[in-house]
């Protein structure tokens, strides 16, 4: 397994582009399930899980090309309707298959994600919502299968609005006969950017990014070309990137709009956010105080950034507190943040933060994508001996050519094998 290595203390200087959204590139690519036409996607990131996609549409019988950031899809043979143990295990976002092949084959055979009982994550709100469109649901040797002869319209209330259910239910209703009405949906910018895709393949939808979504089905859907929006959460994390190290970062083809939070709370702290056309400019400008932060569904403080939220916090004079509401268990990154000397305390969903003056360099291990930022962000300032971060892998489902973009910045990093 590769690892990077980083000698902290280097203040963050330059320019980088930001790359596509995987949040948003993953249910566009399967949306492309839903038609025989030929489809293009463009600015779609170089990561594990877009790979991982890649082969599932394969596997299913799709035809993939792939020429740098752009991928053209188009139709094989007949689809298949499983999607296999193997696969699904390595991205839990493989279930969005259920809502395009059970509304364009009547059934569909997904793996449940590796270890998770139906109920114990949110896919019991994907399958409550297949349900009210009338499919049949059994469980059978670690498979989730779903029938339905022909998906009808209904109404489907969110207990939670659960993006991944979203986004399965909104592939599966565009060709349910009739209409359906999805109230408590999510609203995150990726739903809105699966929507416009949607719409330009000849669906009839309304109000993709509140809390009520109306799908008027249609009886076939049509290929289409697209540009991915801009990963907001990557754009967060650069920016945190030039707060933390006390830098001056200019953010290219990024979107200040789908990250109002971040910016306002960075803001909040001291820092100089600069937000154009298409660029972020992150400067510091003075020394930063500490800013509490509670997590929340979009327009919110992203959960996707709170570890990264957290590395800054640990070394901003004064006290701050994060409150993580949408996650349980999602301060995995705190014991590893504390073997470089950050001060944290954990009381239930809050961690009580006393910024250190500065940390030290020393061996530490990644346990999940965001924790793996946050880690990164936190050694880039570790003075002493160099950090070695073990079991990035898991970086290398979110971010594209991570090492790579931060030296480009003049940090002192490097990734061996």
């Amino acid at each position: 397994m590769d690892k990077i290595i980083i000698h902290g203390g280097r203040k963050l200087r330059g320019k980088l582009n930001i790359s596509g959204s995987k949040n948003a590139a993953l249910p566009i690519l399967i949306a492309t399930l839903l038609t025989n036409e030929d489809c293009e996607v463009k600015n779609v990131p170089s990561l594990a899980d877009i790979d991982t996609t890649i082969a599932l549409l394969k596997h299913i019988n799709k035809n993939v090309e792939r020429h740098g950031s752009k991928i053209r899809i188009s139709s094989n043979a007949h689809l298949k309707h499983t999607a296999p143990y193997e696969l699904v295990k390595k991205m839990r976002a493989s279930v969005l298959v259920m809502g395009p092949i059970l509304a364009r084959l009547g059934e569909v055979s997904v793996s449940l994600p590796g270890g998770c009982a139906i109920g114990a994550r949110p896919i019991d709100i994907h399958l409550d919502g297949f349900e009210k469109l009338g499919a049949n649901i059994s469980l059978r040797g670690g498979y989730i299968q779903v029938k339905a002869e022909k998906l009808k319209g209904a109404r489907i209330v969110f207990k939670y609005p659960s993006v991944g259910a979203t986004e399965n239910l909104l592939l599966a209703s565009v060709l349910a006969r009739g209409k359906t009405i999805i109230d408590n949906a999510a609203r995150e910018p990726e739903i809105v950017d699966l929507a416009r895709v949607l719409i330009k393949m000849g669906a009839k939808i309304r109000g993709a990014g509140s809390k009520k979504i109306v799908v008027e089905g249609v009886k076939k859907l049509n290929g289409f070309a697209h540009e991915i929006i801009p990963d907001r959460i990557e754009t967060a994390t650069y920016l945190i990137a030039g707060a933390i190290t006390k830098g001056n970062v200019v953010l290219k083809k990024a979107e200040g709009n789908l990250l109002k939070a971040v910016i306002r709370k960075l803001r909040e702290s001291g820092m100089k956010i600069i937000v154009n056309n298409n660029t972020i400019n992150a400067v510091y400008t003075k020394t930063l105080k500490p800013v509490n932060i509670k997590t929340g569904v979009y327009p919110r403080f992203p959960t996707d950034v709170q570890a990264q939220w957290m590395a800054l916090m640990s070394v901003t004079k004064g006290k701050s507190i994060i409150e993580e509401t949408v996650f349980e268990s999602r301060f995995s990154h705190v014991g590893e943040l504390q073997r470089l000397g950050a001060n944290i305390e954990l009381k239930g969903n809050r961690a009580l933060i006393k910024g250190v003056e500065r940390l030290s360099g020393a061996p530490i291990m990644i346990s999940d994508l965001r924790a793996g930022a946050a880690l990164v962000l936190a050694a880039l300032v570790a003075g002493g001996k160099k950090t070695t971060i073990s079991r990035v892998y898991h970086l290398d489902r979110g971010y594209e050519h991570l090492e790579v973009k931060l030296r480009e910045l003049g940090a002192k990093i490097r990734r061996i094998k």
